[in-house]
């Protein structure tokens, strides 16, 4: 079994179309069947059905790639082992993080970070609680920004960065507008714009609500931050979020205002593989984001 064969395998199995991976590989199409077919002969097994000019994995296809995708991970990180081993100060970074960290927290932790380590390279990923968690416990990235942190998961760490306030945005034109805080039960009638279900900020708010004994009356949705933070600008409802993402500026024609009974609060952090070994470039920047908010959260209080 050659390496190459392996990522025909995985690229094939991605997009279920050899002629599609064979252009993504930049390689002719009869090279990557040829190896494709090579390394079922030498398993014994079929990875693939073939349907026309489109694939489809085999029962066993499906439990071969998954390992294949893991020793993938573990060949990559090791060759960039060897390297950063070399010098962690010209590694490359791969950081995943969640949307509600992407205008404040991540750039200033870079931005600091770049200035000791100027030569680090960065690639960011992007994703939902979950996203990131999956990756971070696949081998796809090391480490990722989260909030809030899970509580348990036998293939991640996490460690707690700082802990924030979750506040109300409201409309400039609201009733509760002028008010120095609210209670949660106050918002029973309004119209909710949150996340869709499945994301964790949402889950946060709608348990608030419902340890209040309301389940809030949820007219629009977004995946997006800047939408969301639109509609409660435009007076089409009311949202929940947390404070470092109205931290730069507010909206225009809205106000931001604390939530108390119940004091809504999020644990953001820092979240990393349970079983492997960071790479040198990432325990540099690991330990640099736990001693950079820790001096922070000192310098705040």
């Amino acid at each position: 079994m050659e390496l190459r064969q392996i990522k025909y395998f995985i690229e094939v199995a991605k997009r279920e179309h050899v002629t599609e991976a064979a252009n993504a590989l930049h390689v002719a199409q009869s090279a990557v069947s040829r190896q494709i077919f090579n390394l079922e002969e030498e398993l014994g097994v079929d990875l693939f059905i073939r349907e026309g000019r489109t694939v489809r994995l085999t029962r066993i296809g499906k439990i071969f790639k998954e390992h294949m995708e893991k020793a993938i991970n573990v060949i990559d990180d090791a060759k960039q082992e060897v390297e950063e081993y070399l010098d962690p100060n010209k590694g490359t970074l791969q950081v995943g993080f969640s949307a509600s960290l992407a205008s404040y927290i991540l750039p200033t932790a870079i931005l600091y970070f770049r200035k000791q380590y100027p030569n680090v390279k960065f690639i960011l990923n992007q994703g939902s609680h979950k996203e990131l968690m999956d990756a971070v416990a696949k081998g796809e990235i090391n480490i990722a920004l989260v909030g809030p942190l899970p509580t348990e998961h036998v293939k991640i760490k996490s460690t707690v960065l700082f802990t924030e306030d979750i506040v109300a945005l409201l409309s400039a034109n609201h009733p509760l507008s002028n008010r120095s805080s609210l209670k949660l039960t106050e918002l029973r009638d309004d119209s909710f714009v949150l996340f869709p279900e499945g994301f964790v900020l949402r889950e946060l708010i709608m348990e608030g609500c419902l340890q209040r004994g309301f389940q809030p009356n949820v007219s629009f949705e977004g995946k997006d931050l800047d939408a969301i933070k639109g509609l409660v600008s435009a007076g089409l409802g009311v949202t929940l979020l947390p404070e470092v993402t109205l931290v730069d500026s507010l909206p225009r024609a809205t106000v931001k205002v604390p939530v108390v009974e119940p004091s809504l609060k999020r644990a953001v952090g820092a979240i990393i593989p349970a079983e492997r070994e960071l790479l040198p470039t990432e325990k540099l920047f690991y330990q640099f984001i736990k001693d950079f908010f820790q001096r922070l959260e000192h310098f705040q209080h």
